[in-house]
């Protein structure tokens, strides 16, 4: 499978958002929409993979246990010494509730299920977020389920020659379904995948447009073409930022 050129945008963009989730955390004044930092994650990951599996099918090299296989290595390392290191220290730490709670949350995180414990315990009787440290790994759940579900569904729609047009309807639906249930249904819309899949959907339709030579970029010979995009950065951050200041938890997804 072929390899994705480095982009330092794509790693700004990733400082942006972890910095957005910090700040919504440790000074949700100043930050109430730092929420949103997840929702760049999301597109990030639909950019990126979807990038690696249209340019492996143009190609005609992919394969689902490369693509398997690289994901465990990378993911797999940093996610056992997350769950080891706070299984060990709950061990010393909480009281026996919370850490057979801790432990339910460890086989949850190692099944990429985090999302949906969380989700089932959304309620009067849930226990404060404070007493859960792994709670952050819903997020890795709903991008694992994009992983598991989303190189079949390219690879076919690879063969009907309907990418375009079936994941701009995937995510519309995607979209509608999210802004229909967030009022009554609120921890659905924001931890499961189904209503989450028009972030990834927004990033795979980027990478789409760049494996076909879609890109919005002037012309090199155009003299103001370096202006021109730095004027189209700017103004993506002005959105990201008047999200992270503007938006709140009250309005996902913003």
């Amino acid at each position: 499978m072929p390899k994705i050129p480095y982009r330092a945008d794509v790693d700004g963009l990733r400082a942006v958002a972890v910095l957005s989730v910090i700040g919504f955390h440790a000074y949700p004044a100043s930050a109430p929409g730092g929420f949103v930092g997840v929702d760049i994650f999301f597109v990030i990951s639909g950019f990126l993979i979807s990038s690696l599996i249209l340019s492996a099918l143009k190609e005609g090299s992919f394969s689902f246990t490369e693509f398997y296989a690289r994901r465990v290595r990378r993911l797999f390392p940093a996610l056992i010494v997350v769950l080891s290191a706070t299984w060990l220290l709950g061990w010393f730490t909480l009281p026996p509730t919370e850490f057979a709670a801790l432990g339910k949350h460890t086989a949850a995180g190692a099944a990429f299920a985090a999302n949906i414990a969380t989700f089932s315990e959304v309620g009067y009787f849930d226990a404060p977020a404070v007493t859960k440290p792994l709670l952050h790994l819903w997020s890795l759940g709903v991008e694992e389920r994009f992983y598991i579900i989303f190189p079949t569904f390219l690879v076919l729609l690879w063969r009907w020659t309907r990418v375009r047009s079936y994941l701009i309807l995937m995510g519309i639906a995607s979209f509608a379904l999210n802004i229909g249930l967030v009022w009554n249904h609120p921890a659905f819309a924001f931890y499961l995948p189904v209503t989450r899949l028009w972030e990834f959907i927004l990033g795979a339709l980027l990478a789409w447009n760049r494996l076909e030579g879609r890109e919005f970029n002037p012309p090199k010979h155009w003299p103001f073409a370096t202006r021109w995009r730095d004027l189209c950065a700017a103004t993506g951050l002005l959105l990201i930022a008047i999200a992270i200041g503007l938006t709140s938890d009250e309005s996902f997804p913003g």
